[in-house]
């Protein structure tokens, strides 16, 4: 059995004590947040105990630890765990800073524990279908991959003020899953960003409407479209486009059934919110890592493709403030 502590009682800690509360390998032992009430109320629908971060850092009952908690607080937990030896389940971005990334490598490194970074689309099951498909050769030479990813409303503006920008804190789930799909490294990369959505987002110095051109060095070339509204649910696509072929996971809809008459053909609309999308995803990259934890064999993503999403995220701010594609990888 994996005993498993949650630092962080938000939203997505909720999400994760429920995905362990369907698995029989693994189980939560004891959760904590600075919010005392969040704290206590997700301890009692776990049967877990609410603890300070510390202690539950320092219980050497507890195998591992998954940081749901804000970003700026990722590398002080990520390097007191890996003191610890605790194993680590983080939640992306592991830091907005390269630097910091880097710095949290190697307390990894140093510590020999296994890290997780919950890029959690590639274990979306049309995703990893999709994957697996291109991996079994039926699409031929990946050539192009084009990423959809449409929210249906802005988050709100305090949360963009501290999110570090649309292309690290929603693009960055794509350029994972660009390099998951590509097989490949880019080299290049060029975006364009607008505020079209909401002004109050230009005056924080974001974008909320923004497209990246990606390309490796055989020539692959991955498009990426990012909105931060979609006035039809929660918009999530990917095509993929090969010698032999094309892939297509089209989105998750409320209901499938599909009404006919004489106005023509009407289907339900894109599941609206990214907790209901994604469930299936969160449950799967859940047993991941627990199964890795068991097998003792190193699971993935981990923190190195952390580090190259930020990069490429890093880099398409860049392109896009500066007006000019940028070489990567210099």
């Amino acid at each position: 059995m994996i005993n498993i502590g949650i630092l962080g009682c938000g939203r997505i800690g909720q999400v994760h004590v429920r995905s362990l509360s369907r698995m029989s390998n693994a189980r939560v032992v004891a959760v904590s947040d600075p919010v005392s009430d969040a704290a206590q109320t997700l301890a009692a629908s776990s049967g877990a105990v609410s603890r300070d971060t510390d202690a539950i850092l320092s219980d050497p009952g507890i195998d591992a630890v998954i940081i749901g908690t804000p970003t700026s607080t990722h590398y002080e937990l990520i390097h007191a765990a890996a003191g610890q030896g605790k194993a680590i389940f983080c939640e992306k971005p592991i830091d907005l800073s390269v630097a910091r990334i880097r710095d949290c490598l190697s307390a990894i490194e140093t510590a020999a524990v296994p890290m997780f970074v919950a890029f959690n689309r590639r274990f979306d099951p049309n995703f990893a279908h999709l994957h697996d498909r291109i991996q079994q050769g039926d699409l031929g030479e990946v050539e192009l991959v084009t990423l959809l990813s449409r929210d249906p409303a802005p988050p709100p503006i305090e949360y963009i003020k501290s999110s570090g920008g649309l292309f690290r804190d929603m693009m960055i789930h794509d350029f994972d899953m660009a390099r998951f799909l590509l097989g490949e490294e880019p080299v290049e990369l060029v975006a364009h960003g607008a505020c079209l959505v909401d002004p109050e987002i230009g005056e924080a110095g974001d974008v909320d409407t923004a497209g990246v051109m990606l390309k490796t060095k055989t020539g692959k070339i991955c498009q990426i479209s990012n909105s931060r509204r979609a006035s039809y649910g929660y918009d999530q696509r990917i095509e993929v486009h090969g010698s032999q072929g094309m892939a297509r996971a089209d989105n998750q809809l409320t209901s499938t059934v599909e009404i006919a008459s004489a106005a023509g053909f009407t289907k339900s609309p894109a599941q609206h919110f990214f907790l209901e999308r994604y469930e299936a995803a969160y449950a799967a990259e859940m047993r991941h890592f627990v199964a890795c934890l068991e097998n003792g064999t190193s699971p993935s993503p981990n923190g190195s493709d952390g580090l190259s999403a930020q990069i490429l995220a890093d880099a398409a701010d860049l392109s896009h403030r500066e007006g000019r594609a940028i070489k990567l990888g210099q």
